[in-house]
């Protein structure tokens, strides 16, 4: 799905990152997307959405997961 989505789709270099610096890359490198910081363990929705990429973050704001479009 995220091959439909516009712009760059996914970001392993923001692995282990700090959240703050993670959001402001992504939103600068795809301008359609808009991000959201997720505690690790936090309940989210399973929709697939091309305007979204959630940074999972651990408690110290440290990127967890490869941020992707959806």
């Amino acid at each position: 799905m995220a091959s439909d989505c516009q712009g760059k789709s996914s970001w392993p270099e923001l692995l282990g990152a700090q959240a703050r610096v993670a959001v402001v890359t992504i939103e600068t490198q795809n301008p359609y997307v808009d991000t959201q910081v997720v505690l690790e363990g936090t309940p989210v929705t399973k929709d697939f959405s091309c305007s979204r990429v959630r940074v999972w973050i651990d408690q110290n704001r440290i990127v967890t997961r490869v941020p992707v479009i959806g």
